[in-house]
């Protein structure tokens, strides 16, 4: 093989090795981004989430806190009824237990 034939190979080897580490610094360049912007999208729809689930929660405790003046309502006036019911019938109540006390 004459020394003519052998530069050229030898270059030839060369530049391949250099396409090859161009295509490999591609390579890692191309993977460092997606992962760069696959993780800043991951925050952004954690972000995006935990702010739904703040809104979501906003919303349920007004629920809760309607749902809790309603009950309280409901139970005073259920107190109400049984307290008047209690008042009529207070006098007929006394009026037994005096006949068992006197035993009239």
């Amino acid at each position: 093989m004459s020394i003519e034939v052998m530069k050229i190979v030898t270059e030839a080897e060369q530049m391949a090795q250099e396409r090859k580490m161009e295509t490999l610094a591609k390579a890692k360049k191309i993977v460092s981004d997606a992962e760069r912007d696959g993780q800043k999208l991951l925050t952004s729809r954690i972000e995006a989430a935990q702010t739904q689930v703040k809104l979501l929660m906003t919303r349920a405790e007004e629920q809760a806190a309607i749902n809790e003046q309603e009950i309280f309502r409901e139970t005073g006036k259920k107190c109400d009824e049984l307290r008047l019911a209690a008042e009529k019938r207070l006098p007929a109540a006394a009026e037994f237990i005096i006949r068992r006390v006197v035993n009239v």
